[in-house]
């Protein structure tokens, strides 16, 4: 009796096209669209931004004058420029603050040296909070303070005293028996708590402290950057720039009826106390090195779920009467990358703060050239973009689909993050799947034997909707 031999089939293998010709006469009309956005692409990995070195070292900038340089790079006026760009239209008008000086670049030069030398207190205090609230000075320091807060959450009416506290605060800092080193308690030595001294109100130009504060200037208008291009793009569905404004205005209203009888009933002192100490648990460093990656690893799944599930919301509210009613299918495309060292013999780069970066060294030019192209439509690197077999397409593709059907035109290409064409291993987070030279056993994530052989390859599918048209079909 004859026994069956079983093959194993890789788990990225596809089946094969039938080789019978069809029996459809008509042939399938050939529609042209636009290759998919990689760099737009929903979850893809961000590699962190280097900061920018200094031009000029501490040891030299005595002989650069700072104010010269900062005001003609960063202030190029042009000769007929108005005094008062500002200035309100009309007289009578009372100026704001604003526009109470013309605009000048001698008055510009002196406010900037009286701003530089003048703003060492505020940065040290911003210096001291960041230490209480990042935990930097020992959980002994931070606790004290968050007493404080409880205290004052329990006694609500004594932040009316918190005033004079503060200022009496300050006269006892500023005693000059405090400023004596003997004068340092035994309980503040043996936590090792050390309290700079809070620097001078006025600062001479080219010191150390002047140059300090112009690095904390530098920093502050770095991070004001920072943080106001992180609320830009939200910023549109709040001024009636996008269309879900009005969902929004909805849910936000509807919020605000439900909150209304709920806040008679909170309460008010134990409320405080929550939302004023529940920061101090997210900074606390046991929350960041480990709660919190570890909660991400447990969540990390079902955020790629939930980003895809969001994205095809936002692509059904954008589809037309017309995509509703009537048959709708997707076509797939893969995106097709081979890994090489970087220039410097690296085989692991990474940036200063020891991040790797994933992205550096992929590129669809490292494909070999007996190797597939960088857009396919097979998974296996069959039925590349590039008819004629000799090179890639950088900006349109032909579809042959069948007679009727035509991609949906209110939405592009997606990334399929999940991985769902190999649901046993999976993707990463921007949905790359990584393989051996031979586009073999693959990985969510790069082998490191693969990495050192510099023999490692990669693919991502991507997914567009196609729909049926009666009137197309019978043209």
């Amino acid at each position: 009796m004859a026994t069956l031999q079983y093959v194993e089939i890789p788990l990225s293998a596809t089946r094969l096209e039938s080789s019978e010709p069809s029996e459809d006469i008509r042939p399938a009309p050939k529609i042209v669209t636009n290759l998919p956005h990689p760099e737009k692409a929903v979850g893809h990995l961000t590699t962190s931004t280097a900061q920018p070195h200094s031009p000029t070292g501490t040891k030299n900038a005595s002989g650069f004058n700072f104010q010269q340089i900062l005001l003609s790079s960063a202030l190029p006026i042009p000769t007929n420029a108005p005094t008062s760009p500002r200035a309100p239209a009309g007289k009578g008008v009372p100026r704001l603050l604003t526009t109470r000086d013309p605009l000048s670049i001698p008055i510009t030069t002196v406010n900037f040296r009286r701003f530089v030398s003048k703003m060492g207190p505020y940065f040290w205090f911003m210096d001291r909070v960041e230490e209480i609230i990042l935990w930097k000075k020992g959980w002994q320091y931070t606790a004290v303070w968050m007493a404080a807060y409880a205290f004052f959450c329990y006694f609500p009416r004594l932040i009316l005293l918190l005033p004079l506290v503060i200022l009496l605060s300050i006269i006892m800092v500023t005693d000059p028996y405090l400023k004596q080193p003997e004068s340092a308690s035994n309980d503040d030595l043996s936590l090792g708590v050390t309290f700079p001294p809070p620097p001078p109100s006025q600062t001479g130009e080219g010191s150390v402290d002047w140059l300090a504060n112009l690095q904390a200037i530098q920093n502050l208008m770095g991070s004001f950057s920072d943080a106001n291009e992180l609320m830009l793009p939200y910023l549109p569905h709040l001024n009636h720039s996008s269309p879900y404004t009005p969902i929004i205005f909805t849910l936000l209203l509807t919020t605000l009826v439900i909150l209304i009888p709920i806040i008679n009933i909170l309460p008010l002192r134990i409320t405080c106390l929550s939302l004023g100490l529940f920061p101090f648990f997210l900074t606390h460093p046991f929350t960041r090195s480990t709660l919190l990656p570890l909660l991400f690893l447990t969540l990390r799944p079902h955020l790629k779920r939930i980003r895809t599930l969001i994205m095809r919301v936002v692509d059904d509210d954008r589809l037309e009467d017309k995509h509703w009613v009537t048959e709708m299918q997707e076509v797939e495309l893969w995106e097709n990358e081979r890994w090489t060292p970087s220039a410097s013999g690296t085989t692991s780069p990474t940036e200063a703060d020891g991040t790797m970066l994933l992205d550096v060294g992929w590129s669809k030019g490292n494909l070999k050239p007996g190797d597939r192209k960088g857009w396919t439509r097979g998974r296996d690197g069959w039925s590349a973009v590039a008819e004629d077999g000799a090179g890639d397409v950088s900006s349109n593709l032909t579809f042959s689909l069948s007679p009727g059907w035509l991609f949906v035109e209110t939405e592009d290409w997606r990334p399929d993050l999940e991985g769902t064409w190999i649901p046993s291993v999976g993707a990463d987070d921007a949905g790359w799947v990584y393989t051996n030279d031979t586009w073999m056993e693959p990985h969510s994530i790069p082998l490191d034997e693969w990495r050192a052989a510099s023999t490692m390859t990669r693919r991502r599918r991507w997914t567009r909707r196609i729909y049926f048209d009666p009137k197309a079909a019978t043209s």
